[in-house]
């Protein structure tokens, strides 16, 4: 089954090609091809993950793609607890996605071309999480940059969403070209593209430390591209725009899990290189309380689980760069399940209210229970409350946390815990309870259909119950399978636990006093602190300041070599000897009329006259020429006589 796992990804490719070619016209089918090949893959997933459990060593399996004398290139797959887990994550979300995706693009007059673009974006992330090299999985990289850009500005007719998109490819294209020199300083370093033959030459010390510090560096500015690290963080928000499905796929298990898996596939270069795992700890952990902060003060409903998962994903960055490769990968599984609740539970609200604004909410629970109840789920397990899932993968990370001899890693972790816990249910408060403040979409307001609250209801399972394969009392659980170089995982941490979840309910009953019970008054707080909160409600201004430091300067550059160098200078020398070349040929047409011709024609003309005065010459009239005879002897006769 392992030698056969690359038709995981496949499955979609095909249909995507199937679509693309032949079902465009016909959206049910299309539905049901692109769904069904995403079961199929599912399928295939279990299988791998289940004989990868059986023995959880790595296996490769490559190919040659390019042969020359001196130089060859490999393409393959790597399958190890991580990839398998991957595999079954990505697999999982997509194809709940895709059932969900009927019902809320239902009437979309470019149905088809969203599940062909569905399908051709879990095909991508899919070969990149079995890539076994590095220029394979930057190919792949590249695919899964492309197709969030067709997804996020996939509804391209609004301004705002096709800006989205273009942000988003910008930006990441920032961080992949750091990925792309990255990988070329280790490559060369170590004469190879293969993971696990580069992984032997940096435990060898083969690569000497500075290169592979700064090697490593420039790979980890291809994640913080990737997933929405600071200071390359601000698309995400905006790529909301794009339909509520893509956003679940990308938050969960796609794109932005795509930068996370590349700094947990090279856990051994950053292992060797102390000050490069520093670096990718303190973005982290900055991105972390960043995002965490913004997110308190969002209205958005859409924005706010943005920002969340941007202070996710740095929770993750943060424990694998302090060496916690199994905290971080076993985060990046259980946050896929919630987290993609999340956004499709989001989408549900919003497809019953026609707003994103969570002022214009209120009192859903009334109307939407199967909907508000899986919400509140995954906002208990992405808080870290006891026994769901994210309780589990949240105190992996802060008990490896409290091992680091600085403690600034730990106290951050607890407190953005307590924030998330605060904004997560300031959103559940004001969107499902209190009385409606909207009565006219309040009243329009109701259930969605089931095939997007079935994927609710799973979702809602798996945010329960996924976390406990990595209950540390399990001595066969997450931790001792998806491991680096031996089964291992930090001794469980009784007190932190406790000290932890008392600072999420603390998060969760101060926004039950604030937004519910009414106890804390939002205003008189936002009135008190009213500096803060615009800090945080325009986002720290890192748009704004990005417009005037980076995008202003450039487009008045562009504006500039435009008029004064492309207009004023090249185009004046491109003109100039254009007109100059037209005045060449306005001469040498003169000269070749006036003299050339001239000459030509002259002599023509001469000729011609010659010839009409020789012909008057023989006429054929004897009398002429008896006349002429006559003439020229009178004329000898006067000669000789004078």
């Amino acid at each position: 089954m392992l030698a056969n796992a690359w038709i995981i990804p496949l499955l979609p490719l095909i249909a995507f090609v199937a679509i693309v070619f032949f079902t465009n016209r016909n959206q049910k089918l299309s539905s049901l091809i692109s769904i069904g090949a995403v079961c199929l893959s599912f399928v295939i997933s279990l299988f791998v993950i289940a004989s990868v459990l059986k023995n959880p060593v790595a296996s490769e399996f490559e190919l040659t793609w390019v042969d020359l004398p001196g130089f060859k290139i490999k393409v393959g797959m790597l399958i190890d607890p991580l990839t398998a887990v991957m595999l079954f994550v990505v697999c999982t979300v997509s194809m709940l996605v895709h059932i969900y995706s009927v019902g809320y693009m239902a009437g979309d007059p470019r149905f088809s071309r969203f599940f062909s673009f569905l399908s051709l974006f879990t095909f991508s992330m899919l070969g990149l999480v079995i890539a076994n090299n590095f220029l394979e999985i930057f190919i792949f990289w590249e695919l899964v940059g492309l197709t969030s850009y067709l997804l996020i500005g996939f509804w391209f007719e609004k301004k705002i969403a096709s800006d989205a998109g273009k942000k988003a490819f910008i930006t990441t294209r920032t961080g992949d070209l750091g990925f792309i020199i990255g990988i070329l300083i280790l490559t060369t370093a170590a004469g190879t593209f293969n993971f696990k033959e580069m992984f032997h030459a940096v435990e060898a010390g083969h690569i000497p430390f500075g290169l592979l510090t700064v090697g490593a560096i420039f790979l980890f500015a291809g994640a913080v591209g990737k997933s929405a690290q600071f200071p390359l963080h601000v698309w995400l928000p905006d790529a909301m725009e794009g339909p509520t499905p893509v956003s679940a796929l990308i938050h969960a298990a796609t794109m932005v899990a795509a930068g996370v898996y590349l700094v947990a596939r090279t856990i051994t270069i950053y292992l060797a290189a102390e000050n490069a795992a520093l670096v990718v700890a303190i973005i982290g952990c900055f991105t972390a309380f960043l995002a965490a902060s913004i997110a308190l003060v969002q209205n958005d409903i859409k924005r706010v689980l943005a920002y969340s998962t941007i202070s996710q994903l740095g929770y993750m960055i943060m424990v694998l760069g302090l060496g916690g490769f199994t905290a971080g990968s076993f985060h990046l599984y259980t946050h896929a399940f919630f987290k993609a609740l999340l956004f499709l539970g989001a989408g549900s609200v919003i497809h019953a209210m026609h707003t994103n604004d969570i002022w214009d909410m209120g009192g859903l629970y009334r109307k939407m229970k199967i909907t508000a109840i899986t919400f509140i789920i995954a906002s208990l397990s992405i808080s870290g409350i006891f026994p769901l899932s994210g309780f589990w993968s949240k105190d992996e990370i802060l008990a490896v946390a409290s091992h680091y001899h600085n403690p600034i890693f730990l106290i951050v972790g607890v407190l953005v815990a307590g924030m998330t816990a605060f904004y997560m249910f300031r959103l559940c408060f004001v969107t499902f309870f209190g009385q409606p403040r909207d009565q006219e979409k309040f009243d329009h307001a109701h259930e969605s259909p089931k095939v997007m609250t079935i994927p609710l209801m799973i979702l809602a399972f798996l945010s329960i119950v996924a976390g406990w394969v990595g209950i540390p009392w399990l001595k066969h659980g997450y931790c001792s399978f998806v491991f680096h170089h031996e089964p291992h995982h930090v001794e469980p941490n009784f007190l932190l636990m406790i000290i932890s979840t008392l600072v999420a309910l603390s998060g969760i009953y101060l926004a039950y006093a604030m937004y519910y019970k009414g106890s804390i008054s939002p205003e008189k707080l936002k009135a008190k602190f009213a500096f803060p909160y615009k800090v945080l409600y325009n986002k720290y201004y890192f748009d704004e300041l990005y417009h005037a430091v980076i995008v202003n300067p450039l487009l008045k550059l562009c504006d500039f070599l435009f008029t004064k160098l492309d207009v004023g200078v090249v185009d004046w020398l491109v003109n100039g000897v254009g007109n100059f070349t037209v005045f060449l040929s306005d001469v040498k047409e003169w000269f070749d009329s006036r003299i050339v011709d001239g000459a030509v024609n002259g002599l023509a003309y001469v000729t011609k006259g010659i010839g009409s005065g020789l012909r008057r010459v023989q006429t054929g009239q004897l009398q002429n020429y008896a006349f002429v005879i006559f003439f020229g002897l009178v004329l000898i006769i006067l000669f000789k006589l004078s």
